[in-house]
């Protein structure tokens, strides 16, 4: 019984978020406006966890317009640039820094869940899985000496904004660190 709700979920899924012109996800489905195709990294979640409920078909499609539109050095931005909402930087008055929060500001807890979905693609790639960490780095030496900041700049040179010690941002990356040793 509970595997039959499982997979109505999954067929619903994928029949409702598939954006099939972009091949990524919907970030909105019947929303006031309609479906949003705003270019999100929540989509990845749809594969990254345990039990994926995106179609596996997908998951490269999905993986690759994330790779090229959301990707960064130090995590994945909120939204795709070209978005009529994207913001390039968290800064300004504090009205001005929520309007960017969730509007391309780059989340670097969200590598975490990009890499737990790049291994499901290519399990194999012990290179690729280990440089996706690299960005991390030089910024060990920025903000907050030896820790990760909450966010950064939605383009170079990624600049480390919001909390400069964030811990989800440290988790996420020690816990790929050590899934891709």
């Amino acid at each position: 019984q509970v595997s039959d709700y499982a997979e109505h979920a999954r067929r619903s899924f994928n029949e409702r978020f598939w954006y099939a012109e972009g091949n990524y996800l919907y970030d909105v489905i019947d929303g006031e406006f309609g479906n949003d195709t705003a270019c999100r990294p929540n989509q990845i979640l749809s594969f990254a966890l345990a039990h994926p409920i995106l179609s596996h078909e997908r998951w490269q499609p999905v993986l690759d317009v994330v790779c090229e539109r959301l990707l960064t050095p130090v995590g994945l931005r909120s939204l795709a640039p070209g978005h009529s909402d994207y913001r390039p930087k968290y800064d300004g008055d504090l009205r001005s820094r929520d309007a960017a929060y969730h509007q391309g500001t780059v989340w670097g807890w969200l590598i975490g869940p990009f890499i737990d979905a790049w291994l499901r693609v290519h399990p194999e790639d012990a290179q690729g899985k280990r440089k996706l960490l690299a960005g991390f780095e030089p910024h060990l030496n920025e903000a907050c000496i030896g820790s990760i900041s909450e966010i950064f700049d939605a383009e170079a040179p990624y600049t480390p904004r919001g909390c400069a010690a964030q811990a989800w941002s440290v988790a996420e990356v020690l816990r790929c660190w050590v899934k891709t040793s």
